[in-house]
């Protein structure tokens, strides 16, 4: 769609709100790819404190005016739980919407649960077609992290929401293979709508291999980046980093985090970890790449629960894009495919102290072999390239177009 061609309208709603670092990382990058073929429409639901930030706000407008994205955001509410989310999911259909007829808008591209629900009456108020662009079981996801409970009524009440969801959407993303699977056995379905596979993918012009910052051959800089908490083990990251302490005298770890800062401090504590090795920051998207560079590999677990089948981890492909190899588990999504095939790291099943301490020794060997940082880029040009993922959603949307186009001609 070039030249003097109208471009096709595409409505984007995302609950991840683009202050997030998440929505920097997998919203803004994936919009911008995709803006300068597709009139882009983007609404997002903002955190109050985040709106806060003036700066940031100002900044991300620019870039999105700059790129030609027409930006819309709505403020996230937290507090009641349903009732919050409901009030948010009405106000998120009446902007929609307004937005979609506005802008004639050929295709509503949802990310997540809650976007994708918003985005089905949308679908029905003005006859676009619907992307459910998944991100993984979110309301599995919800009873795995601890904040809801299975036979709780509102774990029922969206599990009843999902499978609306995914009768009446006309596409599905999945981040994994495994989630691919997983969707093709639901009974309801009959015959299941159109599934892709497209994983959480990295900008690999921001995150890039560069030379160590500091220390030398015998030093060991462990890394970790993003959130500790809910299905994160991050209790098992901590008996990791206890161990390198005591077989390298010369390790330190470093933390990139945002909000969990002292959940962290007080999970190391536990552990007995020398706290004065240890540097917890809070960065700026754009600056992630740079701490990375300052590690000589990347540590998280992440629990091997079913929901988790179909999540594509961010931090994977930011590490291996940065020439670092990973110390992580399996039985989430295709991460012990990925790091396997590639042999860009370890991986493990079991966290028992003899299966951790041979991992461990695995990993520093690994991220000292000549040629490691090579090998994972590679990987992650291979797998987890922002341009093919841009693509590959591109491809959706031509599909959609066309059945559109048939469906009214």
């Amino acid at each position: 769609m070039t030249g003097t061609r109208m471009k096709a309208s595409i409505l984007y709603i995302s609950y991840t709100g683009l202050l997030d670092p998440l929505g920097q990382s997998q919203v803004l990058q994936y919009v911008i790819g995709l803006a300068p073929d597709y009139q882009m429409t983007l609404l997002t639901f903002e955190k109050p404190e985040a709106l806060r930030d003036g700066d940031q706000l100002s900044s991300l407008a620019k870039q999105c005016r700059q790129a030609g994205i027409d930006w819309h955001y709505l403020q996230y509410h937290h507090r009641p739980t349903l009732p919050a989310t409901l009030y948010d999911m009405v106000m998120g259909v009446r902007r929609g919407r307004q937005l979609a007829r506005s802008a004639g808008a050929q295709v509503v591209h949802c990310r997540s649960y809650l976007a994708g629900l918003m985005g089905l009456l949308v679908k029905g108020a003005t006859g676009a077609r619907h992307l459910f662009d998944m991100r993984g079981f979110w309301v599995d996801e919800r009873v795995d992290g601890g904040s809801w409970r299975k036979e709780s009524f509102i774990y029922r009440f969206f599990k009843r929401l999902e499978r609306v969801l995914f009768t009446h959407t006309d596409h599905v993303v999945s981040l994994t293979r495994s989630g691919a699977s997983e969707i093709a056995k639901l009974r309801y379905l009959g015959v299941p709508p159109p599934v892709s596979v497209i994983p959480t993918c990295t900008n690999l012009d921001m995150f890039q291999p560069h030379a160590k910052v500091s220390g030398d051959n015998e030093s060991f800089t462990l890394g970790y980046v993003g959130s500790a908490g809910s299905w994160y083990m991050f209790g098992e990251v901590a008996r990791v980093v206890k161990l390198l302490f005591e077989t390298c005298p010369a390790s330190r770890f470093l933390v990139i985090n945002r909000g969990s800062h002292s959940e962290i401090h007080e999970a190391l504590l536990r552990e007995g970890v020398d706290q004065a090795r240890v540097d917890i920051k809070a960065v700026k998207f754009a600056d992630v790449s740079n701490e990375i560079a300052k590690m000589d590999a990347g540590v998280f677990f992440i629990k091997p629960v079913w929901s988790k089948r179909a999540s594509s981890p961010t931090r994977l492909g930011e590490f291996l894009a940065c020439g670092k190899p990973v110390l992580t588990n399996g039985m989430v999504g295709d991460v012990e495919a990925d790091v396997n095939e590639t042999r860009t790291g370890v991986v493990i099943n079991e966290w028992k102290q003899e299966t951790l301490e041979q991992a461990l020794a695995q990993l520093v060997g690994i991220a000292r072999e000549e040629g490691i940082a090579a090998r994972c880029r590679s990987a992650a040009t291979e797998r987890f390239s922002l341009q093919t993922g841009i693509a590959r959603y591109a491809a959706i949307y031509t599909s959609l177009l066309s059945d559109n186009k048939r469906s009214t001609d």
